[in-house]
């Protein structure tokens, strides 16, 4: 709380500069006031056409729309901060700008040969997001499915107590407690023995739960730490924030999945009922992925690189044995133009011939993802999704339920989970592809935030997935559109709040 109340009285002094200004400003022009409204009506007329015909979500243009005609001059400025893309440039920049990481030498022709032959249309796919991201298919060696945070936490630390060389850290939050604080123990006695060990965290995702105090003792014990995007100011890239979530360990290992570095993901106490997060390990050659992602930021975003030799030996590792099918992760990035995950969903929807299940906590799409999912289910495909049924933002959760109507209408089957909150997020279409990641099936995660997400085909991981489905969706209420309301009132209320949904 302290941390937060020092962020807004840094920014308190700058809202309270400008607020005054604009009084005064307009105090003095009150004369010419025709002629102002005039000019401003002109300027929202022109800032419309300019949104109209960007390339852009539509429910994010329908919001700026509306917030700009309503309040011309305020509504212009806020978009200037908040609502283009190029406020973002400073981030861009720096990561433009980032040591350049050696080239990816991996040769995935065989990988798209046999892809190809097998499922034409699923290579085309792995293309385009190789093609979008820079990051190849692997052949899986092995990918561990956890359904909990509880069973994955002992691995964890099992394969740090293993640590050899070095040890990378990036999570939307942190928070001390028994979780993080056994991890910090482990992680101080290896850069004791000379281990590399490296962390990153969001500064507005940790801003209630981690202090630079906190950071500053992590550097004591020889750790180096930074977080990522400090919210010293407002400023446009106040929304982009680094939800990435993975642990990389000697390029060997790779964690990933829902779970943060707090408590409540392993259900240590309940905050919001029974927490349900999944995660999953990676070996072999497809960590490298992960090695690159994470030395990318870092590089960008400090002044202490990665060593080269640290990404050619990822690269180099090889693919072991047998391979359980497929793997390719890769990060979001809200600075390039095409949103991977929302595409990459709207995609696998399309080709689902029989299923295509969804973990998600927040339900809140834009209109061609909301679309994907009514076409897939009008045409027979067997759709579902797991929400929470204990919500962590009851405004968040009362935002998600106004999607349901239009779903439930076409025929998705909505089901909440009784226990408590669902954290996780993954999709399984058809048992023979799907993702496990941090993408939540909101336009943060969606369009707004860095994320990190692994696109799986033909692996074990998917059927464990499929497994733990079930067994959840048994522990949940379905929801149809008999038991979740309905009149002109709730309608009213549904359709305001799908409007500002873009905002939460």
């Amino acid at each position: 709380m302290n941390k937060i109340l020092r962020r807004v009285f840094t920014v308190l002094p700058a809202v309270l500069l400008q607020a005054l200004w604009l009084f005064v400003l307009f105090e003095w022009l009150a004369p010419w006031a025709a002629l102002i409204n005039l000019v401003l009506t002109i300027l929202a007329f022109i800032f419309v056409l300019y949104i109209i015909t960007k390339q852009d979500e539509s429910t994010y243009k329908i919001l700026w729309l509306l917030v700009i005609l309503t309040f011309p001059l305020a509504g212009a400025l806020l978009y200037l901060i908040f609502g283009n893309k190029r406020t973002t440039k400073p981030l861009k920049k720096k990561l433009d700008h980032a040591v350049k990481l050696p080239e990816d030498k991996s040769d995935a022709s065989k990988i798209y040969e046999s892809l190809q032959n097998d499922n034409k249309r699923l290579a085309q796919t792995f293309k385009w997001v190789e093609n979008k991201t820079g990051f190849a298919p692997h052949k899986n060696v092995s990918a561990k499915y956890y359904p909990l945070g509880d069973e994955m936490f002992p691995d964890m630390l099992e394969d740090l107590r293993a640590a050899e060389k070095y040890v990378f850290v990036e999570y939307f939050i942190i928070e001390n407690g028994l979780m993080w604080d056994s991890m910090v123990d482990i992680l101080a006695e290896k850069a004791a023995q000379g281990v590399d060990v490296r962390v990153m965290y969001d500064d507005l995702g940790s801003i209630s739960t981690y202090t630079k105090a906190d950071a500053e003792k992590l550097r004591q014990k020889g750790i180096r730490c930074v977080s990522f995007n400090p919210l010293v100011a407002i400023k446009g890239t106040l929304n982009c924030r680094d939800h990435r979530k993975m642990l990389i360990i000697d390029g060997k290992v790779a964690y990933s999945g829902g779970v943060n570095l707090a408590d409540e993901y392993i259900n240590q106490y309940e905050k919001h009922g029974h927490w349900k997060d999944i995660g999953f390990r990676l070996t072999g050659k497809a960590v490298a992925n992960f090695v690159r992602m994470f030395s990318l930021f870092w590089n960008a975003f400090t002044k202490e690189q990665i060593p080269e030799e640290y990404v050619l030996n990822a690269d180099a590792l090889p693919d072991g044995g047998e391979p359980d099918g497929l793997v390719l992760s890769y990060y979001d990035s809200p600075l390039r133009p095409d949103a991977v995950s929302n595409e990459l969903y709207v995609d696998l929807l399309s080709q689902a011939e029989e299923t295509a299940w969804f973990f998600t906590p927040y339900l809140m799409p834009g209109n061609a993802l909301l679309d994907a999912f009514v076409r897939a289910a009008r045409r027979g495909v067997d759709v579902r999704i797991i929400m929470p049924g204990v919500p962590d933002k009851k405004l968040v959760y009362r935002m998600s339920r106004s999607f349901y109507p239009v779903l439930l209408e076409a025929g998705v089957k909505i089901y909440e989970y009784t226990p408590g909150f669902v954290h996780a997020k993954a999709c399984v279409i058809d048992g023979k592809v799907g993702t496990v990641g941090t993408v939540n099936l909101d336009y943060r995660s969606l369009f707004l935030h860095f994320e990190n997400n692994s696109l799986f085909y033909e692996a074990t991981l998917l059927k464990d997935l499929s497994t733990d489905f079930l067994d959840t969706q048994e522990k949940s209420a379905q929801r149809t559109l008999e038991n979740i309301g309905a009149g002109f009132g709730k309608w009213i209320v549904d359709g305001v709040l799908r409007i500002f949904a873009p905002l939460c």
